[in-house]
């Protein structure tokens, strides 16, 4: 892990922007994406084609950003790779496995599968050397795992549930899992968050046009005025500050941290589905919520 890697220079961070602090914020924002994006789809957009805007829209945003903050995203040897392999990893693939198995498998089963990525980071990461195997960082992704469980068993699976596109969605975690590994050994020397973030957007958006093209789908967008322009607008906005906060928080917390992002925004994500969109409220939910503050609790004791 080279010197700017995260978990080494995770201490040297903004001192105001504690690595507690980025995981309930960017947790929060990932649930608020998925309620937009939700909202989205019922209001007549394309999934991929919402997907694709509103991350290229994120993405420029961070670029016109990070410009007038005197940062210039400079393709490099070691930038350009990283970007697209990092956006397929953590961004791209990801999603179109999960919205392409959706109709085939339910929500409720896509929710239940990205209950999983922090458990695989950690047992990826203690072998090799990223982290270490300890009694509270068992203890906490048991707590974690379970309430992100609970949560995701409180929405409905699908009746059909067909061998391969069930196992499609159980690609998912393993692949964010991967995403958030190699993120932290390849993170290219002296880059920033900043810098980082724009870059893996633009590269995720520039996959997602390729796959879309590559099964004929357009991404030709609905009338943008409206609710639909406004939930455009407002998810590109969320995506720009998820990101950042994202890298931001790799930086302070190495990969196990910040894959714990999955069970805020599965928390988030139900509360404000049951505020908004009138859901009703599970029994689960204040449990569920609970085992999941005990099991970030516990990890950020764990030993590293």
């Amino acid at each position: 892990m080279n010197a700017h890697a995260p978990g080494v220079a995770a201490r040297s961070g903004p001192a105001a922007l504690s690595s507690l602090f980025c995981l309930l914020a960017t947790g929060s924002l990932l649930g608020i994406s998925t309620l937009l994006a939700g909202l989205a789809i019922r209001s007549g957009w394309e999934p991929l084609t919402f997907l694709f805007w509103s991350t290229l829209g994120g993405g420029l945003l961070l670029l016109v950003g990070s410009r007038l903050r005197g940062q210039r995203l400079q393709v490099s040897r070691a930038l350009l790779p990283y970007a697209v392999i990092a956006g397929l990893l953590s961004f791209a693939l990801p999603n179109l496995l999960s919205f392409s198995a959706i109709p085939h498998v339910g929500a409720g089963f896509i929710a239940l599968c990205l209950a999983f990525p922090p458990l695989l980071t950690y047992a990826i990461a203690v072998p090799i050397g990223m982290d270490r195997l300890s009694l509270a960082g068992i203890a906490g992704m048991a707590c974690g795992l379970g309430g992100a469980l609970l949560l995701a068993r409180s929405a409905p699976l699908a009746a059909t549930d067909p061998q391969f596109w069930t196992a499609l969605a159980m690609a998912a975690p393993l692949i964010i899992a991967l995403g958030n590994i190699y993120r932290s050994l390849a993170w290219p020397r002296g880059a920033s968050p900043g810098v980082l973030a724009p870059a893996m957007l633009l590269a995720s958006a520039g996959l997602i046009a390729i796959a879309s093209a590559a099964v004929g789908s357009s991404l030709a967008t609905p009338l943008l005025l409206g609710t639909a322009g406004l939930l455009l607008g407002a998810q590109a906005v969320v995506i720009a500050a998820t990101y950042v906060l994202y890298f931001l928080l790799q930086q302070l917390s190495g990969p196990v941290g910040l894959s714990q992002i999955g069970w805020i925004a599965a928390g988030v994500g139900k509360a404000l589905a049951v505020i908004i969109l009138g859901e009703a409220i599970p029994g689960i939910l204040l449990p569920a919520c609970a085992a999941i503050l005990a099991g970030i609790a516990l990890l950020s004791r764990r030993p590293r």
